[in-house]
């Protein structure tokens, strides 16, 4: 099984007539993800890779029984995708944009806070469930389907690790990147949750960076309610204080935020935290 993405995630690309938009748009149709409509408003009735595009969400999604949409749209205008997304009825949304201003997002926030639907980013690489659906911009060739649950806050070392849990013959269900901004829709512990509670999903690898104390609270949550095995990364071991490193949430501030408290917090939950990357796949084939 898996979470969130699946062969029944009929897709809207928001931005499909961009250049990015249409590039992903290719890719994604290639690995057999459903993408049934693009939005770019002023474009309604042009075709993109053989995708039909509206004006609207809204026309989009009750013209073609849409149930998720992705978001190619520049930072100025991403916030207002994303609230378009959620009044269609779309249950999940992925949103890819990086850069959308922080005070954007507290709009966003608070406009969805009692609504029953899923954000998953921004400024995240999406979601792929290997040999189902890919929802973003994950590297298809890198993907094994399986058993072991990804969810990280970086694109480039889910790629790594995700990497290297294939080449040892080590498959996954879903991966899941949450995104790297300072406010994100899903956090460590709803999609640990999501896992815990997939048949499909037999252990979790939970990749973290510095800053914020996003870790530190999935570890308590691993404490109190999953009982799958997890392996740990956490990236920025000799990263200065009051330096971003990479993303925007991945800063040293006020002597907190650092990878060894995060470390320490997921080994204390029972975590195995593994040095490297490739020595993630290593830790989890002794524990499968």
């Amino acid at each position: 099984m898996s979470i969130l993405v699946d062969q029944n995630t009929r897709l809207v690309v928001q931005g499909i007539t961009g250049h990015v938009g249409t590039l992903e748009t290719r890719f994604m149709l290639q690995y057999g993800t459903k993408v049934v409509a693009g939005v770019t408003p002023g474009k309604g009735g042009r075709v993109v890779e053989g995708v039909s595009v509206f004006d609207s969400m809204p026309e989009a999604v009750d013209t073609t029984g849409a149930n998720a949409s992705i978001i190619f749209v520049p930072p100025p205008h991403a916030a207002g995708a994303i609230l378009e997304a959620v009044d269609s009825g779309v249950p999940l949304v992925v949103c890819i944009t990086e850069g959308i201003p922080v005070k954007d997002m507290v709009r966003v926030f608070r406009s969805i806070e009692d609504m029953d639907v899923r954000l998953v980013g921004p400024n995240c690489p999406g979601i792929t469930t290997p040999g189902e659906a890919r929802v973003g911009i994950m590297p298809d060739s890198i993907f094994l389907k399986g058993g072991v649950g990804v969810v990280s806050r970086s694109g480039t070392l889910t790629y790594e690790v995700v990497d290297a849990l294939s080449r040892q013959g080590i498959g996954q269900s879903t991966c899941v990147g949450i995104g790297g901004d300072p406010l994100i829709g899903t956090s460590f512990i709803d999609v640990l949750e999501l896992f815990e509670n997939d048949p499909g999903t037999s252990a979790m690898v939970l990749i973290g960076e510095i800053g914020g104390t996003a870790e530190q609270e999935a570890a308590e949550y691993i404490r109190e309610h999953v009982t799958k095995p997890v392996v740990g990364y956490v990236v920025g071991i000799s990263a200065p204080p009051g330096k971003t490193m990479g993303h925007a949430g991945a800063i040293i501030s006020g002597g907190g935020g650092t990878a060894k408290e995060k470390i320490e917090a997921l080994e204390g939950a029972g975590v195995v935290v593994a040095g490297s990357p490739g020595d993630v796949a290593g830790k989890m084939k002794g524990m499968i």
